[in-house]
């Protein structure tokens, strides 16, 4: 496996100084979001100071975040979300990201017509070259869990559809270990690594409350285990949003979380690509 950065965990850095941090604490990749490079370009940068970043870091991105608004809109407004959308996944080919995160609707509830939205996003995905794939989100409305998300990506029954696991979202929404392993592992694409904050119940937690892997509550080397023993050998990104994390030195922050992910492995017994 290999570990990657997502840009979230030191989010207050500047784009650039994303890139060279995660490149001088050791990562491999860097995961990215549409919208800080939209800021970037925002501010007279270019994309090509993205590219060029990256390649004097030597760092892959191995995912792409974010498409959304496909899941909640109709008509007209499900017109413009897909051309935002394939801009998004057109800038994420440029920058060689093999796959996109689709995130589902926040308030909506239920998972109804999502596969409808999904299929078109794949079909994009084939277009573009980067892969859609399925996120939930624990404290979303709609797609919450690995059961649902397991049911949208029937609905589809599209080779391509797949979905990005993440500890914190398995922890916080009751997804078990054999909810994992039930997985075909061609549907597992991507893997985010965190923590729970050890003071709020499941259920009750947001994005703000994860912590560095190995610092909270969540069993991460059973979950690691399950995925070795699937054969899943891809990526490892720590992605937290966590404001005191923030207000560190980024350095400092990449620096704790490769340590940290590096001592899991270990223990569980996953290689890490050198």
């Amino acid at each position: 496996m290999r570990l990657s950065l997502n840009s979230s965990t030191i989010k207050t850095t500047p784009l650039l100084d994303k890139i060279r941090v995660a490149g001088d604490a050791g990562y491999k990749g860097i995961e990215l979001w549409a919208v800080e490079l939209y800021e970037h370009v925002g501010r007279g940068g270019e994309i090509s100071d993205v590219e060029k970043a990256l390649a004097d870091q030597g760092l892959e991105v191995p995912c792409f975040i974010a498409v959304r608004n496909w899941g909640e809109s109709s008509g007209w407004e499900y017109k413009l979300a897909m051309d935002e959308a394939r801009r998004r996944f057109e800038l994420a080919a440029r920058l060689g990201s093999p796959l996109m995160v689709c995130t589902p609707p926040m308030e909506r509830p239920g998972i109804e017509g999502l596969a409808k939205g999904y299929s078109d996003l794949l079909e994009i995905g084939r277009e573009t070259g980067v892969r859609a794939v399925l996120e939930y989100i624990s404290f979303f409305a709609s797609l919450n869990n690995v059961a649902d998300t397991v049911a949208v990506l029937d609905e589809c029954n599209d080779p391509d559809g797949c979905t990005i696991l993440d500890a914190f979202h398995n922890w916080n929404n009751s997804t078990t270990l054999d909810d994992i392993r039930a997985l075909p592992l061609e549907r597992i694409v991507h893997y985010h690594i965190n923590d729970a904050a050890p003071e709020i119940p499941a259920g009750e937690q947001k994005d703000p409350d994860r912590v560095m892997p190995g610092e909270g509550v969540i069993d991460l080397a059973s979950e690691l285990t399950v995925l070795r023993e699937k054969g899943y050998d891809q990526w490892l990104s720590l992605e937290l949003f966590n404001a005191e994390w923030w207000a560190k030195a980024p350095l400092e922050t990449a620096k704790r979380g490769l340590e940290k992910i590096q001592n899991l492995c270990h223990e569980t017994g996953i290689q890490l690509e050198s």
